[in-house]
């Protein structure tokens, strides 16, 4: 078999044409072998002989392996001017490939010698070997599955041998069968068999690196025996002899000739041609009466059939299906229903003009094919006489009927016959009306439309429905039939479209009689208003803007509005809005700047969209001169006001070194009660008598002697150079001059809460608990002095009761209150020694 190393020699011989003359005889490769197992080791070596004259003895000698120079050769120079270079290829991963010695000749690489490597797999075994015999060909045709490629040429045999019994025992060979080139097939033909004897089967696989072959087969060719397909078709009943079953087909086959001989069996499917029905097997069909009458089908149908056989009682295979056979049924009478409705209208006393609508309903799951309708009349009085009114292939007709008349008759009708009859009864409408008949959307193509029923149920109801333009008596109304008088609603799905206004009709059907019709309109999808109101000015000022509007009517297939929007925007692009309700038709715009531009449009909105209006532009009034003056006048004492205030309150800031007077803390509002003087160290010093002519003399004292008074737990604090100074008496000292200006810098203030003063009564002559006359006056308490007293100066003295003071009557004039000395917090932290130092008082 020809492969690809056919191809390959042919093109290396090319390519060592294309060699210089001088190195054709320098070089040749010979390898350890040319085909090889994919991924297997390869060795080769050059040998360039001593006659080359373009070898010298530097001359380095080359490998490729395709396109690609290979590392790794071995190169040696022997004793008689021979040179070898050796090289080992740990793996061939290309089924095809050249391998090249070359020699570095200048600045090129010149081909000494090709040779051609091949890599492949063995051959898998061969698998589902099958064999028939073949009665046209007259031969035993045997086909297997080959296995994977081996990217080799494969050559297979298909070998057999005949036998007996189980084929162990070989008695006569069988010429070899060899298939054609890709074929996975061989014929054994009638003259190397031997029919009724078993023979033995196998197939051979072989290429370059092994052999394989499949499991063996024994058989007796006529147990392998495939029939050809009968011939089918259909026969036409006789009349005369059988009447046409309804729903049958008739059928007759002929057996291949050749195989007349051979008992069979057949098989016969079916499929409808329309639909997607599947496959109907028949059988088994006795193959002696070769006719069958296949029924169950259904009427006015077309069908295809097809047919095989198989050899029977014996051993055998099916034979192919036989072409295919497409046979209609007979058509049948038309089986259905139909639901009648009728409008009527009286031309004159004595005729009246009828249009009767009809809905056919097969009573059984395949449809009948009708070819038309005929409507027909009985006079009364008139025996077995029948009037044709109308022969239509239409759903309704329109005739003309004595008033006297009161049923008609309806029946369908084909080749085949007629339906049964359907009176037409025009009943009277004497029935009671239904109850509250509404409508709900539920989608852009269906309508849901409910009622009440009324008592007594009706038998029926008859629902119709068209565009709201059409006639009424219109034949192109769409209508349906509810047979269920219980049902509350029915859904109308069919030429529903959206945005469309449709009249609906309902009528109940009772007994003998029939109701009024109730009459609704509705839509199955509303549009958004086709254009909003028009906005008009109707009054306008400097800042505002007064706009109305004329509301529009209800349009029909129109959604109601829910709501209205006003846009405006001003010459600087800003835009504002409000909502109104969909009952408002005017809106005052406040807020409006003097002598400006605005553009107002309004939209209309409702649950399907909105619509705006065309757009409105207005300009406010200017301010004339005497308005401007008053509000430029207004917005100059405005800024006066403002300035004062902000100089009032820089003024009065409680952070300030008071410079117009000093802010003395109140002593009663402040956390002096439990204040307790802090010695720094920068300032320990020892305090001098008070005696001391370096000491400033104690301004004022005023001492009040009261009630004597237990002393407090403080006061019994004792020192040896403070005896004899009155008991619990207080004073604040000061130091200097107080006429004199301070040079000590004023310490800041950390309140600018109001100030309450007191004044300190006590007595050097009667000892007891000083008191105080508390007051509530607003003058400062040591007028320009120095509000808060140095760290230094509030200094701890204790008294030693030399004499009981005077008591001091107080003013009763005065605005004070008196109270204990131990409830005024500031002096509760001072102490006064020395009663010498009073003497001045």
């Amino acid at each position: 078999m020809a492969g690809p190393g056919t191809w390959s020699l042919t093109r290396a011989a090319l390519i060592i044409l294309l060699l210089p003359r001088s190195l054709e005889e320098c070089g040749r490769i010979s390898s350890s072998a040319s085909i090889v197992r994919l991924g297997d080791a390869i060795t080769a070596s050059c040998i360039i002989n001593q006659n080359c004259s373009h070898l010298g003895p530097e001359s380095q000698i080359l490998w490729k392996l395709g396109a690609e120079l290979q590392p790794g050769g071995w190169q040696q120079q022997l004793l008689d001017g021979t040179q070898t270079s050796t090289i080992t290829l740990p793996h061939i991963n290309s089924p095809w490939t050249l391998l090249s010695c070359c020699l570095l000749w200048g600045d090129s690489l010149q081909i000494l010698d090709q040779i051609e490597l091949q890599a492949g797999y063995p051959p898998s075994t061969p698998h589902n070997l099958s064999c028939l015999m073949n009665l046209t060909t007259n031969s035993l045709t045997c086909q297997w599955e080959p296995g994977p490629d081996t990217h080799l040429s494969t050559n297979f045999t298909l070998k057999s041998f005949k036998s007996r019994g189980k084929c162990l025992t070989h008695e006569e060979a069988i010429p070899d069968c060899v298939p054609k080139d890709g074929q996975s097939r061989c014929s054994i033909p009638r003259k190397h068999l031997q029919l009724y004897q078993t023979m033995g089967i196998w197939v051979q696989a072989e290429n370059a690196l092994g052999t394989s072959v499949s499991p063996q087969l024994c058989l007796d060719p006529m147990d392998v025996v495939k029939l050809e397909p009968p011939t089918l078709w259909g026969l036409d009943p006789i009349p005369e002899v059988a009447p046409p079953q309804q729903g049958c087909l008739l059928l007759r086959w002929e057996s291949w000739k050749l195989s007349a001989y051979i008992e069979q069996k057949c098989e016969l499917r079916y499929q409808p041609q329309l639909g997607e029905d599947s496959w109907a097997l028949v059988g088994p069909l006795p193959s002696r009466t070769l006719q069958y009458e296949l029924c169950g089908l259904l009427p006015s149908t077309a069908y295809t059939l097809q047919m095989r056989c198989v050899r029977w009682p014996l051993p055998g295979h099916w034979s192919d299906w036989s072409p295919s056979l497409e046979l209609s049924t007979p058509q049948q009478a038309p089986i259905v229903k139909l639901d009648t409705w009728w409008r009527q209208r009286q031309l004159d006393p004595r005729t009246v003009d009828v249009q009767l609508f009809w809905k056919p309903v097969p009573l059984e799951e395949e449809r009948e094919q009708i070819q038309g309708y005929l409507v027909s009349w009985r006079p009364s009085g008139q025996a077995g006489a029948v009037l044709p009114l109308c022969n239509t292939t239409e759903l309704n007709c329109t005739f003309h009927l004595p008033s006297v008349a009161r049923e008609v008759v309806l029946v369908a009708y084909n080749m085949a016959g007629t339906s049964h009859p359907t009176p037409v009864v025009f009943l009277e409408s004497r029935g009671p009306p239904l109850g509250r008949l509404h409508t709900i959307a539920l989608d852009p193509h269906s309508l849901w439309v409910g009622w009440e029923p009324p008592t007594p149920q009706p038998r029926g109801y008859v629902i119709e429905w068209s565009p709201g333009t059409t006639s009424r008596s219109s034949s192109h109304k769409t209508w349906k039939m509810e047979h269920n008088g219980s049902i509350a609603g029915t859904l109308l799905q069919e030429n529903i479209r959206p945005f469309q206004l449709y009249e609906i009709t309902v009528t109940p059907l009772y007994q003998d009689t029939m109701g009024p019709s109730q009459l609704i309109y509705a839509y199955s999808q509303e549009m958004a208003p086709s254009h909003a109101p028009e906005l008009h000015l109707k009054h306008i000022g400097k800042t505002w803007a007064q706009l109305e509007w004329v509301p529009q009517a209800p349009e029909l297939g129109k959604s109601p509005l829910t709501h209205y929007t006003i846009f405006w925007t001003n010459a600087q692009g800003q835009s504002f809005s409000t909502v109104l309700n969909a009952s408002s038709h005017g809106f005052v715009l406040h807020g409006l700047e003097p002598a400006s531009l605005y553009h107002v449009h309004l939209m209309a909105a409702s649950q399907a969209g909105a619509t705006n209006s065309t757009s409105l532009t207005l300009m406010t009034l200017a301010l004339e001169v005497s308005e401007l003056q008053i509000i430029l006048g207004l917005f100059g004492l405005l800024i006066l006001f403002t300035c004062l205030c902000g100089a009032a309150r820089f003024c009065c800031r409680p952070s300030r070194k008071n410079p117009l007077w000093p802010s003395v803390p109140d002593p009663a509002h402040s956390s002096l009660g439990s204040w307790v003087p802090t010695i720094m160290a920068e300032e320990v010093f020892q305090l001098p008598s008070l005696w001391d002519p370096s000491m400033p003399p104690i301004t004022k004292i005023t001492v009040l002697e009261e009630d004597e008074k237990k002393p407090g737990p403080w006061e019994s604090s004792d020192s040896s150079g403070t005896r004899g100074l009155p008991t619990l008496v207080q004073a604040y000292v000061l130091q200097g001059d107080p006429r004199a200006p301070s040079s000590q810098p004023q310490s800041q203030s950390g309140t600018s809460d109001h100030v309450l003063y007191g004044r300190v009564l006590g007595s050097p002559t009667h000892p007891g608990p000083g008191h105080y006359i508390r007051c509530d006056s607003t003058q400062p308490l040591l007028g320009g002095l120095t509000p808060s007293p140095k760290s230094y100066e509030n200094l701890w003295f204790q008294t030693s009761p030399v004499r009981t003071p005077e008591p001091v009557v107080p003013n009763q004039e005065d605005d004070c209150v008196f109270g204990p000395l131990l409830d005024f917090p500031l002096l509760q932290g001072l102490q006064v020694h020395g009663m010498d130092g009073l003497g001045g008082f």
